[in-house]
């Protein structure tokens, strides 16, 4: 099958530290090319060069990320990815850059099988133009959780990310620091992060870039707090990568809105860390309650949650990790979806 999945323009596949949406878009071409699968990549320059991305957005254009600029950008990464996708012989168009990508793909009556994930929480404007989209383009949600944020649209199926635990590593032995991995903004929850990490008396490590929105957040409510209790990391890759998370205590995630997935959760748990979160959006699918993490309704319940965290097994918590969210479960996924859509798309020829 040839496939053609188009990425955002922002970051290079596989990205260097921060970048959700491109690891999972990097994890899925590997799996479908090890299958045998045809996959061109529409992405940014300074990809993987063993890859076959057709590089459209400079390397230059990350800076504009959160600026006056980012919408004409990602218009002109979509224009000219689509066309070049309309002149070519795909079988499958992925699409994963959310409303500006549906909106092309169901337009354009492309000749290919149209697909898009959403990786986004969503709204009720939201899912008005999903259901409007709905008969055209095959709509992926990565969590139950994220589809029943909307009513009224057809989906395709729900297909979870995945993480490549041999990115990772496992320890059995625990440092007593507690971490967060994500993007510093009021709806992660740094500021209620810290304030957990004082209430249990444990050291903080917070990693997660600070986008130009969320700068007075974090000048206001995290750095007035950073020392020797509380470090930030803005960008963390690699070997430090894994063994901050090997080595956490648990990683917490008190959340302020629906997160739809969590990628950062996966992460932890399959370096044998739990998760402890407030339970909502997708944490109470992602997490195995005293298997991989703990999950909590309000800050006194994570406060009285987090000792047990000691109680989860490294090992047990990073093979079901593993298992649930492997990149060949989600190939399995999408590939059943890919024959559908193609086979959809041949009827109504």
């Amino acid at each position: 099958m040839r496939v053609a999945l188009v990425a955002p323009p922002w970051l290079p596949i596989p990205p260097g530290g921060y970048g959700g949406i491109e690891q999972v878009v990097y994890l899925l071409a590997t799996e479908l090319r090890a299958r045998g699968h045809q996959v061109s990549i529409f992405g940014r320059q300074g990809s993987d060069r063993d890859l076959d991305v057709i590089a459209l957005a400079p390397e230059s254009w990350e800076r504009q990320l959160g600026t006056r600029h980012q919408l004409a950008r990602e218009c002109l990464h979509l224009y000219r990815a689509y066309e070049l996708i309309r002149h070519h012989a795909y079988d499958v168009v992925h699409d994963h850059t959310g409303f500006l990508g549906i909106t092309l793909a169901a337009s354009l009556r492309l000749p290919a099988a149209a697909v898009s994930t959403l990786h986004g929480d969503l709204t009720e404007a939201d899912g008005e133009l999903l259901s409007a989209a709905d008969r055209r383009v095959n709509l992926i949600a990565i969590t139950e959780s994220q589809q029943a944020q909307v009513a009224g649209v057809r989906w395709s199926a729900v297909v979870r990310n995945a993480v490549d635990a041999g990115d990772f590593e496992v320890s059995d032995e625990k440092d007593d620091y507690l971490v967060e991995l994500a993007r510093i903004s009021p709806g992660k929850g740094q500021h209620l992060a810290i304030e957990l990490a004082r209430r249990v008396d444990r050291p903080l490590v917070l990693a997660g870039k600070v986008d130009p929105v969320d700068r007075d957040y974090f000048r206001e409510q995290v750095e007035p707090h950073l020392g020797e209790r509380v470090r930030w990391i803005e960008n963390v890759s690699g070997q430090d990568r894994a063994r901050l998370l090997a080595r956490a205590f648990a990683m917490v995630f008190p959340i302020q809105w629906e997160e739809p997935f969590g990628l950062a959760m996966v992460e932890a748990m399959v370096s044998g860390t739990p998760a402890v979160a407030l339970s909502r959006g997708a944490a109470p699918e992602v997490i195995e309650p005293g298997v991989t993490g703990l999950l909590a309704d309000d800050m006194d319940g994570l406060v009285d949650a987090l000792p047990h965290a000691g109680e989860i097994d490294p090992r047990r918590c990073a093979e079901v990790a593993a298992e649930r969210f492997s990149p060949e479960r989600m190939a399995d996924g999408y590939e059943a979806v890919y024959r559908g859509a193609v086979e959809r798309a041949r009827l109504a020829i």
